[in-house]
Parts: C-alpha cells; structure tokens; sequence
C-alpha cells in the first residue's frame, strides 16, 4: 500500500364386491319349450326350467391407484455465524479500529466484509466506507484473501488519515474472521483497486498491522451495544493495559454512577482477554472500561470503549 499526497474527497379402493352369485330358479310344473322360428328380433327363448340359469356376475370395480405423497420440501435456514467486525473511532492517540461482534448468515468473510460496510450498531463507530459498495466476492487462497467490491468502493468521505485506517479496517475484519494468518488484496470490478480516494494506492496485498498501532486498547466484546442481558452480567473483552488492570464502572443512560470497580487481563502490556460480573437490578445500563492512567491526565484522555444494555 502506498500513500500519496494528502487531499480529503467529499462526502436478499374400496373392497372387491361379489357379483349377484348364483341365482337358481325352481318351478314346480314343467313347460314346454317354444321353439321359435325366423329371424332377427323374435322372442327370446325360455330357459330349461330343469337347468340352473348360469350366474350373472358383475365385473369387480378396478381400486383406485393409491396416491404417493410428493416429498415435503424441506428448506433449513443458512446457519448464523459470529464475526468481528471493525469501525473507527476517534480516541486521544487519532482515529482507532474498535470492533463490534456481530451476526451474519452465509459466508461470514462475504457476511463480515457486508457487515463492516453498512456500519456499527454503536453510535460511538463510524465507518467511512461507500455504503452502497456492493461485495462481488471474497476468496480465500494461500496466503491471501481477494476481496473484490464494486466501483462505488472507489469514493469514500475521508481524509488521510481515516483513508489509511480504511484499509486496516477491511484488512483486519477479513484476516479475523478467517481465523488465519494473511494478508488482503482489494480488487474493484475484478481488477487491481489501484489508487484509491486520492490519497494512497493499493496494488499488492496488505497484511494486518500491529494491534497496538490500531486499535483502541479497551475493548468489550460483550454485552453487544443493545443487548437483553440478565443478572449477574458477564462484561469481557479484550485490553492493552498497564501493569493488566483494567478500570470500569455501570451508569445510568443520564450518566449517574451505579457501581465501579476493576478487573485484570491475563497480560499486561499486549492485548489479552478480561471478564468481570456485576449484579444489576432490571433496567437499563452503560458499562464503561478505561485504560488506567498513572499519568493522571498528563497522557491524554485515556481510551474508553462502553456499551449500553437492558438488564431484564
């Protein structure tokens, strides 16, 4: 990836019935029997009264053919799966990736890219992708994974800046939830994106940079922004902290202290995973992490990542 010169552009039957059997008629005085004489329609003749009439038997009626039932479709819904998907956010060291998990059905490359295109759920990210950029397809080879996205990927309202974490954010979305070491080539209708919102040129496969150098280093994974949670509420995640403690507290929606305390990572000074439980009566909450500041401000703003959520 090459960066150029800085310059912000604008903004889915029945059973067999016997016949009449045999039918025998006695008669107790003997007739004659007439003979008839001539032709065409005269009389029938009598029958021998000393003979049995043979029987009249009804043909048995044909069963109907029992019909086969034709074969119910069964159609099983695409199975949903969780990915990360990563947005920007603006903290004290610029523009961050932060990363919300989220649902998609189908190919969770095609499902993760969609997902990171059309935008967060947590007003706190951005993404400053063309949300009608459509994904044509995400292929994954040997060492690289090909996204390929329409000609509306090739505007976006960014500058420098952001225009270089764009990049960052596709690559670590994609290379995450593939779940393996690689790196990203963009293409755009099928070909090379090249130079791409005037302010750098993507021409050759990008890996994922540094976590430190990207992201923000608080993170919550969980509760997702809106969740419907009961009590105790796990709270976990990931953080890059100082000597591993991590710093949170529960507000109300208007800002109001509920609890606080602390928690630890599994490591200090690389990213590493933290949970805590907090017991909360039914309504609704924002839990806010930090970094722990020894510098008491002289550092900036430390990084903060919260989510809102509804204790049921």
């Amino acid at each position: 990836m090459t960066l150029l010169p800085t310059r912000a552009l604008p903004g889915p039957g029945h059973p067999h019935r016997p016949g009449s059997g045999w039918r025998t008629s006695s008669v107790s005085a003997v007739a004659a029997l007439v003979l008839v004489t001539g032709c065409g329609d005269g009389p029938t003749p009598a029958p021998d009264p000393g003979t049995t009439a043979p029987p009249t038997t009804e043909p048995a009626p044909t069963a109907a053919p029992t019909a086969t039932p034709a074969p119910t479709a069964t159609s099983e819904a695409p199975t949903p799966s969780e990915v990360a998907v990563y947005y920007l956010v603006d903290t004290r060291a610029g523009f961050r990736l932060a990363r919300e998990l989220r649902e998609v059905t189908g190919d969770p490359l095609v499902g993760a890219v969609e997902a990171m295109i059309e935008g967060p759920t947590d007003p706190d990210y951005a993404t400053t992708w063309n949300s009608d950029t459509e994904v044509l397809s995400v292929e994954q080879g040997p060492g690289t994974i090909t996204v390929d996205l329409s000609e509306d990927a090739r505007t976006a309202n960014a500058g420098s800046e952001a225009a270089a974490l764009m990049v960052q954010q596709l690559v670590h979305t994609v290379v995450e939830a593939a779940g393996e070491d690689a790196s990203v080539q963009l293409l755009i209708d099928g070909e090379p994106a090249g130079e791409l919102w005037g302010v750098l040129t993507w021409d050759e496969p990008v890996a994922p940079e540094n976590p430190v150098d990207v992201r923000v280093l608080v993170q919550i994974d969980r509760p997702v922004e809106g969740a419907e949670v009961t009590s105790p509420v796990t709270v976990s995640g990931e953080a890059n902290a100082f000597e591993a403690n991590v710093p949170w507290r529960v507000l109300r929606p208007d800002g109001t202290e509920v609890t606080d305390g602390f928690t630890m990572t599994t490591a200090g000074q690389e990213f590493a995973p933290f949970s805590f439980e907090v017991e909360l009566e039914p309504g609704t909450y924002v839990v806010e992490i930090s970094e722990d500041d020894p510098s008491g401000g002289e550092g900036g703003t430390p990084m903060t990542d919260t989510r809102t959520f509804t204790v049921e």
